[in-house]
């Protein structure tokens, strides 16, 4: 039995766990008979469709817009294009073509019989599923062969809005020491119900995600990474209203990490909560047969609500969030569930509550690799304070055996980071990671301490929230304001339209292709 080094009773985690389990599961039951435009979308990707028409609005936007707009959204597009490849001899590529060209409606051709259907589209499957497998065998092999850097990986981002500028500033970091570079994704991009094409040079806040970008960033991590002796991860954002779109871009071109959450996308981009669970499941089946690490958006609720009194929300939220992740054979070890270092530094004994938590995470996640974000909320502009705030985290980091530790800036809440900013960061991580390298083996809590009550009463406060919320189901739960006290409708937010009841007709076979394989 594992022992608790909080003094966490593993028969109430396991309870909690069976109870995020159930509401995981009531959530399952309601996707399994839906699909989205975004979704169908993924498909079409999956299928080879790609490129833009000469009003520049992707290929795969056209035909699902085209079937939607016929009221057939719901027999799925693999019917459609399978049965016109059977139809015409065309490929999908050239089947989306001629209807962005208004010379083929795909809905009205004759109808073949199923197993032709399917047996039309089994080649154009296989190129797909051969070539994501490849990207994953690709990463095995440069990590068995140049090597990686040790955990808690170093995670930085980077934010200029033009990829090439991109590129310059993540080759920088990685040669300074970090072993994950982010591209941060544009503001907005997330609300848009289409996935741009091509390489970007401007965006506000970030990069457009974008297949060619990823392709670009791809290419310039992998060389640093020769150079260097260490394989650099790529990381980026399929969230919004094109999450499963994204996640299989990043398949295609071998990302290593995703910031893969519905529930950030309902409460903070306000992003109707069906159409984003059914888009979140087939996202991490995508990311779970790529080998994808996928990222959770618990730290933003400590943004909004306050991190000592509703920190049990957070660990609510990651039961569920691991549920829902092995419901689509993502395993633990690509769940980066996540946390954050938020609490006010005013707070007495501030830093033995967050050291509480972390381990307290650690524990009832051990095969995680846990995503442990940076102290942003309380960053003031007063870089020496902010160093200071940052260094008290990495502590954290290191003591707790975090995965991906994130590292905050000084220039927090000032600027977007330069170059020198990311690698005093760096420098104070490394510092810090080796000099108290062993320390999470070498120190025990006390019995009847700080720390260890403070974990007890975070995991009965979550424990009491999920008992509260399986009797009303997540949805109910959303719409009331559980996390980060922000409330969403059910029938609210964006994307609702674009939602669509599985018909007669409907197949995807990727999800039995890639759910749980490798």
């Amino acid at each position: 039995m594992q022992k608790s080094k909080v003094g966490l009773d593993f028969t109430k985690v396991e309870h909690a766990r069976s109870v995020a389990r159930n509401i995981a599961g009531q959530v399952q039951d309601f996707v399994g008979g839906y699909t989205t435009v975004a979704v169908e979308r993924t498909l079409c990707r999956l299928l080879g469709i790609d490129d833009i028409d000469e009003n520049g609005v992707p290929l795969p936007n056209v035909v699902v817009d085209e079937i939607k707009s016929k009221g057939q959204l719901g027999q799925g597009v693999m019917f459609f294009i399978g049965n016109a490849i059977a139809e015409t001899g065309k490929s999908p590529q050239e089947i989306a073509e001629a209807i962005s060209a208004g010379t083929l409606d795909i809905t009205r051709l004759p109808i073949h019989p199923m197993s032709e259907i399917q047996s039309c589209l089994n080649p154009y499957i296989n190129k797909t599923i051969d070539r994501i497998r490849a990207n994953r065998l690709r990463r095995e092999h440069y990590i068995e062969t140049i090597g990686e850097g040790s955990k808690p990986y170093l995670y930085i981002i980077v934010a200029t809005g033009n990829i090439y500028e991109d590129v310059v500033q993540a080759q920088a970091g990685a040669r300074q020491g970090a072993d994950i570079i982010a591209v941060i994704r544009t503001t907005g991009q997330s609300l848009l119900d289409y996935v741009p094409y091509g390489a970007t040079t401007e965006g506000f806040g970030g990069t457009f995600a974008t297949q060619e970008n990823f392709r670009i960033m791809r290419k310039a991590l992998d060389e640093v990474g020769e150079e260097v002796g260490r394989y650099i991860r790529l990381c980026n954002y399929c969230s919004g209203l094109c999450m499963p779109e994204i996640a299989a871009m990043g398949a295609l071109e071998g990302l290593d990490v995703m910031l893969n959450d519905a529930l950030y996308g309902i409460l903070f981009r306000d992003i109707n909560m069906q159409r984003t669970l059914i888009d979140q499941y087939i996202s991490r089946i995508i990311n779970g047969f790529a080998g994808v690490i996928i990222n959770t958006g618990e730290d933003n609720y400590l943004t909004t609500a306050d991190a000592y009194e509703e920190a049990h929300t957070v660990l609510a939220s990651d039961l569920i969030n691991e549920q829902l992740a092995l419901l689509a054979g993502l395993p633990e070890e690509q769940q980066g569930l996540g946390h954050a270092f938020e609490m006010d530094p005013m707070l007495e004994n501030g830093f033995l509550y967050e050291l509480a938590q972390a381990q307290m995470i650690r524990e009832i996640f051990p095969k995680a690799p846990l995503k442990y974000m940076p102290p942003t909320k309380f960053m003031t502009g007063n870089i020496f304070r902010g160093h200071i705030q940052d260094a008290l985290f990495n502590i954290i980091g290191q003591w707790t055996h975090q995965g991906l530790q994130l590292l905050g800036m000084p220039t927090e809440a000032i600027h977007t980071p330069f170059m020198s900013d990311r690698y005093l960061s760096i420098e104070n991580a490394k510092y810090i990671f080796n000099n108290m390298k062993d320390i999470g083996e070498e120190v025990e809590f006390k019995e009847g301490g700080i720390i260890r009550s403070r974990a007890k009463e975070v995991l009965d406060k979550a424990t009491a929230l999920l008992e509260q919320m399986e009797s009303e189901g997540l949805f109910t739960a959303l719409e009331k304001g559980i996390f980060a006290n922000v409330k969403r409708p059910k029938n609210g937010g964006k994307g609702l339209d674009g939602v669509s009841a599985k018909a007669e007709n409907y197949f995807n076979p990727f999800v039995e292709l890639m759910k749980g394989k490798k």
